[in-house]
């Protein structure tokens, strides 16, 4: 299990706020953090750092565009 830096906190925090502000009326704020904060974990030492902000918007918005959908 690795620790996120505090320069990865900054990214997974404005990641799940953008998405927040564009899912609102769908999903919680929660439920938003949950699959950022999920959608970071599958990426972790995958991506290199530089890319890993554009990476993880597009991956949990893309899960959570395909879970506004079913709902």
């Amino acid at each position: 299990m690795s620790v996120e830096t505090p320069q990865a906190q900054d990214v997974v925090r404005n990641v799940t706020v953008r998405l927040v502000n564009e899912f609102s009326t769908k999903l919680s704020s929660v439920a938003v953090g949950v699959i950022v904060r999920a959608a970071y974990r599958d990426l972790q030492e995958q991506v290199v750092p530089e890319a890993l902000g554009d990476m993880l918007h597009r991956l949990a918005h893309h899960r959570i565009a395909r879970l506004v959908r079913v709902l």
